[in-house]
């Protein structure tokens, strides 16, 4: 794994991110541990994907795409 730095590009997008799951979230009408339960992950990993405070693996993603019933571009969207 590499040791450089995180470029300054990498936060805006997982904030996107974060926004745009916790936009279908709400939409869906779950709560963060709702839908935690849903793709099999602790709450608190929905909250820090949520607020940028993690980088979240492909495989989280797959698993809350699935959960909400969207396909994982529509997460991926900015």
């Amino acid at each position: 794994m590499s040791a450089d730095p995180t470029p300054d590009w990498v936060l805006p997008l997982r904030q996107q991110i974060g926004t745009t799951l916790r936009a279908a979230r709400i939409e869906a009408g779950l709560t963060q541990i709702q839908l935690a339960e849903l793709a099999g992950m602790d709450h608190k990993t929905v909250h820090r994907i949520e607020y940028a405070a993690s980088d979240p693996s492909l495989t989280m993603l797959l698993r809350l795409a699935s959960a909400l019933g969207k396909p994982l571009s529509d997460l991926l969207r900015a």
